[in-house]
């Protein structure tokens, strides 16, 4: 059974994570590592000096998510070393809530960071996005209502 490693940058409550694993689950065996609190913005920042807390959380879909106290990219890390303790067959990153299409995101999107991360160790990466019309959504913490269904569907054509 192939392992899915989910991460993303707006937090491990966050809906479009829950999209995301919803969309895969049939695919293999899905573990979310994401941030404690959303990260938007962030880049490919790392936590150097504070230490990083890692904490089992039941998410809203009822499954077991781990939450870290840092970055994405920290996540990521934390995600492949750590919680799997081996390199996932496939990483992704999103559903991010607000999309990524500008050559700024590549600089500044935590979402991003944290798939270059895993292509860096040469782990297959998805990066997901999903633009919103309710651009306050984009910097929730937690559970926002938004319809996910074209972008899940659109995870079996890639």
């Amino acid at each position: 059974m192939k392992e899915i490693l989910l991460c993303n940058d707006d937090g491990v409550k966050s809906s479009g994570i829950i999209a995301a694993n919803e969309a895969v689950k049939d695919l293999g065996n899905t573990t979310i590592v994401a941030p404690s609190i959303q990260q938007s913005g962030i880049g490919h920042a790392l936590t150097l000096f504070e230490p990083i807390r890692i904490n089992k959380e039941k998410l809203i879909n009822n499954k077991i998510g781990y939450s870290v106290s840092g970055t994405p990219t920290d996540s990521l890390i934390v995600g492949v070393f750590e919680i799997l303790n081996k390199k996932p067959d496939l990483v992704i990153s999103g559903i991010n809530i607000g999309y990524n299409l500008g050559k700024a995101e590549l600089t500044t999107s935590g979402t991003l960071g944290a798939a270059i991360e895993a292509a860096s160790y040469k782990i297959p990466t998805i990066a997901v996005s999903q633009a919103v019309t309710n651009q306050s959504a984009k910097f929730e913490n937690g559970h926002v209502n938004i319809d996910f269904e074209f972008t899940k569907k659109n995870f079996k054509k890639t």
